[in-house]
């Protein structure tokens, strides 16, 4: 007498949606087309070229932030300097135009990389916890900016620094441009290369990734010093974008938004996996749940209370797909 064996029924639609892995991985992407589909329908110009343009802009130094941001967390770590470090780059960066614009950009830059490293030495070399060690740069980097600045307001009129805010290329804005050019570059570096997998495996379990001889110090370093040098860069688009420097504001709270966009993108705050297209995602979804509120005229405060209610429901999902 033979038997034959039971294959698995493929789970059904309704049983999907129940499974927390689901929302895990595709639950910001349905969001995204909800709130699209919501402002297709009931909110007047919305889905017009002009608007979704405008949104793109206003998102894409929160992607750039973000992605550097989705590196850190999946070493289980995070950086609160990111909007300070973004208000340093927007100090320096007046201060040095009149040497050309190269050498401005590669100052302000090397500022971000250099908070990058002082924050991975902390981290990695004399073993603070991560929300420590940034937390010092979180208050001393943008006072550092604020002496640089005199604490003034500062125009820029520099045509070539403006056009990186204002400018587009094949119609997309160079903003826009820039933020997919490093989603995808962030993408194959997590998926493609040593380093990335080297991230990921220091993540899941970084005593095993040390006994194994994988180089920890060193990839934490240079993990940090990409987030600081990403944050640097969202600085510089985003002071061209508002043609002026002004490190009093800039980047205030970018650190919440980069962490939201992260978590709600599906990477766990505990490391070990690190999803590039879901932070875009996820940051989209911040941005266009904001606008909408905006244009129903209801106050910045709602939108505050929305975005709470979205990062307790992503580490929930998070925390229900960890206990099976």
């Amino acid at each position: 007498m033979t038997t034959q064996a039971t294959l698995p029924r493929p789970a059904k639609p309704l049983a999907r949606l129940r499974d927390p892995a689901w929302y895990q991985e595709y639950g910001v992407y349905a969001a995204v087309a909800v709130v699209l589909l919501f402002n297709a329908l009931f909110t007047e110009h919305f889905m017009t070229a002009d608007n979704l343009r405008t949104q793109l802009v206003q998102v894409a130094p929160i992607v750039i932030v973000a992605l550097g941001m989705a590196l850190v967390i999946g070493t289980e770590g995070i950086d609160l300097s990111v909007g300070s470090t973004m208000a340093l780059a927007a100090a320096l960066l007046p201060l040095y135009l009149g040497y050309g614009l190269v050498p401005a950009l590669l100052i302000a830059l090397l500022a971000g990389a250099v908070v990058g490293a002082i924050n991975g030495t902390l981290v990695s070399l004399v073993g603070l916890q991560p929300i420590v060690a940034t937390l010092a740069l979180f208050v001393g980097g943008r006072g550092l900016a604020l002496v640089m600045a005199d604490g003034q307001l500062k125009q820029i009129v520099n045509p070539d620094i403006l056009a990186l805010g204002t400018g587009s290329f094949l119609g997309i804005p160079l903003v826009v441009l820039i933020a997919g050019v490093l989603a995808l570059a962030v993408a194959f570096l997590v998926q493609r290369t040593t380093f990335g997998r080297q991230i990921v495996a220091i993540g899941g379990n970084r005593p095993a990734a040390a006994l194994s001889g994988l180089p920890v110090k060193r990839v934490l370093i240079g993990v940090y010093i990409l987030c600081g040098t990403m944050a640097a860069l969202a600085g510089i688009l985003a002071t061209a974008r508002l043609t002026a420097s002004d490190p009093s504001s800039l980047g205030t709270l970018m650190e919440l938004s980069a962490i939201t966009a992260v978590v709600v993108g599906g990477t766990p705050l505990n490391g070990g996996s690190i999803r590039v297209l879901g932070t875009v995602a996820g940051a989209l979804l911040m941005q266009l749940l904001r606008a909408t509120l905006v244009k129903h005229d209801l106050p910045d405060s709602t939108a505050q209370i929305a975005q709470a209610a979205i990062i307790i429901a992503a580490v929930y999902v998070a925390r229900e797909r960890r206990s099976r």
